[in-house]
């Protein structure tokens, strides 16, 4: 086992071959051992250089909705009137508390996407 740091793209798509040549590792073995590092700076590596962003709650909202065939006035009943769904969906109104209560409730949205500050 010759594990060293992952620094680079080279050292990164070295890491992957390596990994996929183990995957098939017994487990309590040296090869599932080496595998179970190489996971782990890969994950580090990735981490660093390739970040997630959580998605924006405007634009979950309205995935979202696609998903449910919602129109916007079927947000009605969980925002308040038309003309706050407008708002809310434009980006000219922050969503409430009371909103993101309503929206995680109906459309299942996560509490923690709907709350982000932008």
């Amino acid at each position: 086992m010759n594990i060293r740091p992952i620094k680079n793209k080279k050292d990164y798509d070295s890491a992957l071959k390596k990994i996929e040549s183990l995957m098939d590792a017994k487990r309590n073995s040296p090869d599932f051992d080496e595998l179970e590092v190489l996971s782990i700076l890969v994950e580090k590596y990735e981490d660093e250089h390739f970040p997630i962003h959580s998605p924006d709650p405007i634009e979950s909202i309205k995935f979202r909705m696609e998903q449910m065939g919602l129109s916007q006035s079927d947000l009605v009943p969980v925002i308040g009137s038309r003309s706050k769904v407008s708002e809310v969906l434009s980006g000219k109104r922050t969503l409430s508390v009371r909103m993101i209560r309503a929206l995680h409730d109906t459309l299942k949205i996560p509490a923690d996407v709907l709350i982000q500050v932008k």
